[in-house]
């Protein structure tokens, strides 16, 4: 089999080369990789960027004498989706793309294998017609294709009614048998398993007077889901509740607990938090996946001006640096991005959370516990006795806090922290609005970074679209560039038909210069330390959201609903 690996791997070479799509010195080292690594030839080629994926399908369809699909672009028939079970779509790698005169057109990696689509016409009982499409590409088309509502409704009619609750029974309105049947057990597992698919961030499940109302967070933006029987909530409560290690039988008080979870290769750590409502108890799940723990700067979406700025403020041996913006701006995202580009071998990095979100080598991390008494300010003056170089406090949200945070800033350590505030300069008198004398404010600030999440133009389905005149006003009056028609995406599978696909932040990064500290320290206005700012070379939010437009990153739309209110 091997043998045979490393023959098919050299004709796709072969033809790479005759096609003058490889030289000959990136074909030697791809086939050295291929060897040492024994991965596909073709993932390989893709992620070392040596062809572009289109290409790659196109000589692929070449070499085979089988038509290629671009799975990103093609529609795939719900009928044919029917036919063939996620599971066996998993195992082969193929997905249905439609029923023509009773055949189906199956897209596989490797049309040429014999055994598979044997299988999969004994299952659909209809004569395989085969076409190429790119491993991820099919992937990423069964994820999207193969939802759990379907599976959902399924374990709904396994559950007898005798054995569920319903949200006005009080303490007993659930039974030990209810919480335990598999398919309770099951939707849970199925929810989680889908919004991992769909890059959820969170996943709310609401009771209503009719109904519990499922809505997952992707972008940031709420999407329902489904709506369940109002006689599973209970139970559907309780199980959320045992698999997070929370009290099932306490539903007046709020709860919170985590789940660690397997999707795949990846390991999901979910946070859960419970409050009671009028119409029963509600859940939220925070899908906290850990890749996003280790993004670099520019991953996150700094431009490279402003990169540079904060770069610098980080290599500053102390002082303060506070980032900020609403909640789900995504700062502790760059405050994990921040402590993970510093040495941790040769200082003592200590962080103070609530909660930890994710664990890191070789840092010191603290879980806030107020019921233990271990609230920001306790577990920082604890810090303060631990010989630490640089201090991460999650939030500085009181007076006490506050202080306690400068004090360390002015005694030589470094530290990072998060401020709710709409913009670089209202960081400033947040500070001051806790009880932190303008005076210390201008010697413990090092810089503030303000900063908001917008969604990315999904690249499948963008195109040149005339906009409305709000939106090109606003970017005409920021960069001074008239403009009729800016990439919006149309929607597409891809995306979910949002014309959305991922996140990017935009950033204003304000550097303690000494024209603004001296603003600081005779209690200027906000208007006269921003316009200080600006000659000194802020970049604001607006401007580099606007930029990130320019770009093709972003619509003006997402920019004015992210930042207007400051503008």
């Amino acid at each position: 089999m091997a043998k045979l690996k490393t023959k098919v791997a050299a004709s796709l070479v072969d033809v790479l080369l005759d096609s003058s799509l490889l030289t000959r010195e990136q074909a030697a080292e791809a086939v050295e990789k291929q060897r040492q690594t024994g991965r596909r030839m073709e993932d390989l080629l893709i992620e070392e960027k040596l062809i572009q994926p289109e290409q790659l399908g196109l000589v692929q369809s070449m070499r085979l004498g089988v038509p290629f699909v671009n799975l990103k672009k093609h529609e795939v028939d719900p009928k044919a989706v029917e036919l063939v079970p996620e599971a066996i779509c998993r195992q082969y790698n193929v997905v249905p793309l439609q029923v023509q005169d009773g055949t189906v057109v199956l897209a596989m990696e490797d049309p040429g294998n014999i055994d598979t689509i044997d299988t999969i016409a004994a299952q659909t009982k209809r004569s395989i017609e085969p076409v190429l499409a790119l491993h991820q590409d099919i992937l990423e088309a069964i994820d999207i294709n193969y939802r759990v509502s379907g599976e959902i409704e399924q374990q709904l009619r396994q559950i007898p009614s005798s054995a569920v609750g319903s949200t006005d029974q009080g303490d007993e309105g659930v039974s030990a048998e209810a919480i335990a049947q598999a398919p309770v057990v099951r939707i849970v597992d199925l929810l989680i398993r889908q919004a991992a698919r769909d890059r959820a961030s969170d996943i709310h499940v609401e009771p209503q007077l009719t109904g519990v109302r499922v809505r997952f967070r992707i972008d940031g933006i709420l999407h329902e889901i489904m709506n369940l029987p109002t006689n599973i909530h209970s139970a559907l409560i309780s199980r959320i509740k045992i698999m997070a290690g929370m009290n099932i039988a306490e539903r007046r008080r709020p709860q919170d607990g985590q789940i660690s979870f397997k999707e795949g290769e990846r390991t999901l750590d979910i946070r859960v938090a419970t409050v009671n409502t009028v119409n029963g108890e509600m859940a939220v799940l925070r899908l906290l996946d850990k890749t996003f723990a280790f993004l670099t700067m520019p991953q996150l979406g700094f431009l490279p001006e402003s990169q540079e700025k904060y770069r610098l403020m980080l290599k500053t041996p102390f002082g303060m640096i506070l980032i900020s913006g609403p909640t789900g701006a995504g700062k502790t995202t760059t405050l994990y991005a921040s402590v993970n580009q510093l040495d941790s071998i040769g200082r003592n990095i200590i962080t103070i959370e609530d909660p930890v979100e994710y664990h890191f080598a070789n840092i010191n991390q603290i879980q806030v516990n107020a019921q233990a008494g271990l609230t920001f300010a306790a577990g920082l003056r604890s810090c303060m006795r631990l010989d630490p170089n640089i201090i991460l406090v999650g939030e500085i949200r009181d007076k006490e806090t506050a202080q306690i945070a400068v004090q360390a800033a002015l005694t030589g350590h470094l530290v990072l922290s998060s401020v709710h505030a709409n913009d670089s300069v209202g960081v400033i008198y947040r500070l001051m609005d806790l009880g932190v004398e303008p005076f210390l404010v201008a010697s413990a600030l090092i810089g503030i970074v303000a900063q908001r999440m917008v969604r990315r133009i999904c690249s499948n389905c963008a195109h040149l679209t005339a906009v409305s005149p709000e939106e090109r006003l606003s970017y005409e009056r920021e960069l001074s560039e008239q403009r009729t028609q800016f990439l919006y995406g149309d929607g597409c599978g891809l995306c979910g038909q949002t014309g959305y696909l991922g996140r990017t932040g935009i950033y204003e990064v304000l550097v303690m210069t000494e024209g603004v500290r001296r603003l600081v320290l005779e209690s200027a206005g906000p208007d006269a330390i921003k316009g200080q700012a600006l000659k000194d070379g802020l970049f604001t939010l607006w401007r580099d959201g606007m930029m990130k437009v320019k770009a093709g990153l972003t619509t003006p739309y997402e920019v004015i609903r992210n930042v207007f209110s400051i503008h």
